[in-house]
């Protein structure tokens, strides 16, 4: 028995870099179909989806702005009063309140050979004048 060889092998495509960054791309457009786009360029869309995966990998997949979602975001306890007074205060026409913070804390500075520590919350006025205090001592 004798088989017949034929001339023209058949051989694998090779693709370079850019066509396969290309197709990716455009498969990757806000409403494109992958497989639609395999089609128009005569792939597999099997082929097209291997090279997506390969691209995000990389991460030389470039994200459209379009494909952003925003997400809700709904704000809890002590944040929640703290708009609501800063809302309250933008719609009356008064400055904002400077010490929004409810926890005490501890402060302390070494200034002018002077050792000041400062508990609970602080008024800011009261700090400034303290301040201005010890910077004219010294």
């Amino acid at each position: 028995m004798y088989i017949m060889k034929s001339e023209a092998e058949p051989r694998r495509r090779h693709h370079d870099r850019a066509f396969k960054a290309k197709l990716v791309e455009q498969s990757m457009q806000p409403g494109a179909s992958a497989s639609a786009v395999a089609r128009e360029h005569g792939i597999n869309a099997n082929l097209l989806f291997t090279w997506r995966r390969e691209h995000a990998r990389a991460g030389t997949v470039a994200r459209s702005a379009e494909s952003a979602v925003l997400l809700p975001v709904r704000l809890a306890g002590p944040a929640e009063e703290m708009l609501a007074e800063q809302g309250a205060q933008e719609s009356s026409g008064l400055a904002p309140a400077t010490n929004r913070s409810s926890r005490p804390g501890v402060i302390e500075l070494e200034l002018a050979g002077a050792h000041l520590r400062l508990r609970g919350t602080v008024d800011e006025a009261s700090l400034c004048s303290v301040l201005r205090a010890l910077r004219q001592s010294a």
